[in-house]
This record gives C-alpha cells, structure tokens and sequence, in this order.
C-alpha cells in the first residue's frame, strides 16, 4: 500500500505533466509506473535493504517518485528555454518521448538496490528490462520503433545514474542530476533513527541531515538553477562530494547554475 507521502508526490508529477499541456499519453504513462505492482513491490523491497540491511538513507518509493518529479521539473524548464532533448535533436522522437523514459527510469533506477549497493545500478537494469519493456508494449502499442528506442534510452538513464558511466543523452544526464537533488534530510531520518553506533559513511547521512531544501529555478545565465539551502555547513559534503560530481558527469552540465548557501547567508556559486 502506498504511503500518503507516495501519494502527494504522485499527484504533483501528473499536475506538472497537465502544467507542461503534455498529452494524455504521458499522463497515462505516469499512472501506470505509479500504479504497477510490480514496480511497488520491487521499491519497498530496495528500500529495505538500503535501509534495515545496509544503514543507506531512502532509495525506495518516495525517493524513486522524487527523482521523477525533479526529471520533470528540469526537462520542462529546458524545454521552455527552448533546449531539443536528444530525441528531439536526433530527430527520432519527441519530448513527450523524453519525458516518459525519464519517467520510467526514474521510478525504476534503483530497484537493483533490492540486490544490494554495488553495482546497484546495473542490477536495476536487468531487473527493469522485461517491465520496461511491458509498460512501453502498453503505451506504444503499435508503435515497434519507439518502444525500441525508449527502451534503451530507459536502460541507459538507469545504468547512468550514479556518475561512474559515460553518457551521451540529455535525458539520461537529467535523471542523473534529478537523482543527485534529492537530498533533503527527510531522506536521511529512517536510517538515523536505526543507527547503532558509528560507522564508516556516517558522513552522508549527518550531511543529508543538514539539507533544508533543494529548490529548481530560472538561472539568470543558464537554464536551469539549482539552489541548495542548509542549516550548517556539514551540508556541503553533499553539495560538494555528491551532486557537483553528478552534474559534472552530465551531458545536462551547461545548462544548470549551482548554487549552496546556509540559510540566511549569502549564497556560493559552484557553476
């Protein structure tokens, strides 16, 4: 069963999606992945084994829809600065395209955390490879080409989203910047609350801890601005040893501004 938090995020990314007058593929689209079973079971399954199993802060349900959302958010902010996707510039598909293997990657990036930590990421791809090929049979009935090509641009934004792989779409670039934002300290509290004693890593979650918000804007350089607010300093580690690193290895770098600040301090520009 879906938590209320599961919910509310749910019902943000189908009001983005109507705010972007996407189509109704894309909204159906965004029903299914948050309503398939398959998807549920294997996101709580991840999620306690990051969690209980290993002492790793949220990467199940609430984190997996946080990352779509930020997708989202950040695919309609370069569409609006008129940014073509790598579908669109390719000239094999359009944004709605886009936006919906960011979706299901999103919702299916982690799920290889059900296995455990390492390599997580190429354990998500194999798992999602027959449902990802089940939800793109269902959206893109008739349509063999697109499902072929959705299919592995989905694979390659999952297998791309911890920065240690090369990538060379835009999309995939997006939900590795999407996955790196997610780092409020809500996503933290669980796995505090269980700890024991101290141990190698703590370091992500006291620094998680300190995020307040993670907040998406119009850069005035750039299209895309990212603003990270903390209550100390110790929020830098992520800032500066997570989400910079991601943004580095994304093909989405040149358009995104960074900045970190302390709350009412005067914010530092990191690109």
């Amino acid at each position: 069963m879906k938590s209320p938090k599961e919910i509310a995020i749910d019902h943000k990314i189908l009001e983005h999606i109507k705010a972007l007058h996407l189509s109704a593929k894309v909204e159906n689209a965004a029903k299914l992945l948050a309503e398939d079973e398959e998807i549920q079971a294997l996101q709580e399954y991840a999620n306690i084994v990051s969690i209980k199993r290993l002492g790793f802060n949220d990467h199940g349900p609430v984190h997996m829809r946080t990352v779509a959302l930020n997708a989202l958010i950040m695919l309609g902010m370069l569409r609006k600065s008129n940014i073509k996707t790598s579908l669109e510039s390719d000239e094999c598909g359009n944004f709605e395209d886009s936006v919906i293997a960011a979706l299901i990657a999103a919702f299916l990036h982690d799920v290889g955390m059900s296995i455990g930590r390492q390599d997580h990421e190429l354990h998500s791809a194999y798992i999602s490879y027959p449902i990802v090929d089940r939800l793109l049979s269902d959206i893109y009935k008739t349509d063999l080409q697109k499902r072929i090509m959705l299919r592995s641009l989905s694979i390659e934004c999952i297998t791309g989203h911890m920065g240690n792989r090369t990538i060379h779409s835009l999309e995939a670039g997006i939900l590795l910047v999407a996955d790196g934002c997610d780092m409020k300290k809500g996503r933290a509290r669980i796995s505090m609350i269980l700890s024991k004693a101290p141990r190698v890593g703590d370091i992500h979650q006291y620094s998680a801890n300190s995020i307040e918000d993670v907040i998406f804007s119009y850069g005035n350089e750039k299209p895309i601005r990212i603003d990270v607010i903390m209550s100390s300093e110790v929020g830098l580690f992520q800032v500066e040893e997570v989400l910079l690193g991601k943004i580095g290895a994304s093909p989405a770098k040149v358009y995104i501004e960074l900045y970190a600040k302390v709350k009412q301090d005067e914010p530092k520009r990191y690109l």
